[in-house]
């Protein structure tokens, strides 16, 4: 497991290996009271799920939707 450390506003960036486009952001939002807000960018086919929805969809608890689906991506 990578272990890295970031403040509130600062991004690491996954899957960047010179191809633009397919890599995904993730920044710190907000650090409080023992939770952090995190924010994710990127290319609409890479899916970001928790992992307690992405266990549920693939045994098949929950419908696998798409951001698609909805029209746009949401804003959590």
């Amino acid at each position: 497991m990578l272990v890295l450390t970031r403040k509130p506003r600062e991004s690491i960036v996954i899957g960047a290996t010179g191809s633009i486009g397919h890599e995904l952001t993730v920044t710190v939002i907000e650090i409080r009271g023992g939770k952090v807000k995190l924010g994710f960018d990127g290319d609409p086919s890479v899916r970001v799920q928790r992992s307690e929805v992405w266990a549920q969809i693939h045994a098949g608890e929950l419908p696998d939707y798409h951001f698609e689906d909805f029209g746009a991506r949401p804003v959590l």
